[in-house]
């Protein structure tokens, strides 16, 4: 298949996906729409209808939340019954992690996901390890909610409310089953399902899978990746690069060049990524922008190649993750080297400071340090 023709594949379920979104908000109506007629000629107050339909608002959203949670238990729980162990837990920006065997509460927002449980696999067999129940263990917990809640709804139809709540759960059960089930790319990260598919599909993908998740570990464990094992860090092969498991490898690899601060490989490597056709998500691929953009302004500096970088869709991206460290490292370097406005550098700085004290991952917090600190020699030697 021709990059052309994957482009327009991966549009198309970034379309479907947003249209089953759309058909949730569209059954949710109409519901919403039946039970306010059903209360208008049940003759009821002006105060009840308008009661009644804030609390079906705030229950539809409340529905959305609880499917992303058992989405993500799902995760945990088929994760648990094929021998991985809990790692981290994240709903929204709401993270709690395992630190020397105790649970903490963290903040962390990734764009493009409502929540993520990461574990620690068991070690590997003959070159396996389980994947397919802990990847889809999210889809169906979603399906069996659906239909523990289409029960009750036949259940509890004298009540108007609750019965409307439960069908609502019901429908959203069902949709983030499809969308996180059925294999998909969406544009900034991968699906359950697509991850699956990818992971079956050879011997590599797997390990590469497996070797994500114990960098997680050590990363949670306090380990810099620049201290991690040097066997788990290589470029796959361009062929193997299209495999979207497979690619992670060098992305991660480029990231340990940053936190090496070999800063002239990490960039030549970067490069030669983005230019390839890979199976790089569209959130690492714009990090790699991000750590590039860096790259520029501690070296050459030049204003025509950061505005080539920092297009439209670059901006937009970094506008919703300023708030991730590296993104907010490399604002506060081009604020420092491109802009030279140092009032805007302590703002980010501070900024970087309050976040950092609730980041669950302090080893990446040292090394981005290490970074602004560096721009800073940058912008006195610049002067």
């Amino acid at each position: 298949m021709g990059s052309e023709q994957k482009k327009r594949k991966r549009h198309w379920q970034q379309y479907l996906a947003v249209a089953v979104f759309m058909l949730i908000g569209a059954v949710c109506g109409i519901l919403m729409v039946e039970y306010i007629d059903a209360m208008f000629e049940a003759e009821k107050s002006a105060g009840e209808i308008a009661l009644s339909t804030a609390l079906l608002f705030i229950g539809m959203y409340a529905a959305i939340y609880l499917q992303i949670i058992f989405h993500e238990a799902g995760h945990l729980l088929f994760g648990r019954m094929t021998g991985y162990r809990f790692s981290s837990f994240r709903i929204g920006s709401l993270m709690w992690i395992k630190e020397d065997g105790r649970l903490c509460f963290r903040r962390l927002s990734v764009a493009g996901t409502g929540g993520q449980c990461l574990m620690v696999p068991p070690d590997m067999v003959d070159g396996k390890v389980p994947f397919v129940l802990y990847n889809l263990g999210g889809s169906f917990v979603n399906l069996l909610s659906a239909a523990l809640f289409t029960g009750l709804y036949f259940s509890c139809r004298r009540i108007p409310t609750v019965s409307v709540l439960l069908l609502m759960l019901a429908v959203i059960g069902v949709a983030f089953a499809f969308v996180n089930g059925i294999p998909m790319r969406l544009g900034v990260v991968d699906n359950d399902g697509y991850n699956a598919l990818a992971l079956g599909k050879n011997s590599e993908a797997l390990r590469s899978f497996w070797i994500q998740m114990k960098i997680n570990e050590q990363i949670v464990k306090g380990v810099r990746i620049k201290d991690m094992p040097d066997q788990w860090f290589y470029v796959p092969t361009a062929e193997s690069m299209k495999n979207s498991m497979i690619a992670v490898m060098g992305v991660v690899t480029c990231n340990r060049l940053m936190d090496a601060m070999e800063f002239d490989r990490a960039d030549q490597q970067m490069k030669e990524l983005l230019q390839m056709e890979t199976g790089i998500i569209g959130l690492h691929r714009s990090l790699m922008v991000v750590d590039r953009i860096y790259c520029e302004l501690i070296r050459e500096n030049r204003r025509d190649v950061l505005e080539d970088m920092l297009d439209r869709q670059q901006k937009k991206f970094m506008r919703s993750m300023k708030n991730f460290p590296s993104v907010m490292r490399t604002d506060y370097a081009y604020a420092l080297l491109a802009e030279q406005d140092m009032t805007k550098a302590g703002a980010i700085k501070g900024r970087f400071d309050k976040k950092a004290r609730t980041y669950p991952h302090p080893s990446e917090i040292v090394g981005e340090r290490q970074l602004m600190i560096y721009a800073e020699q940058r912008a006195e030697i610049a002067k």
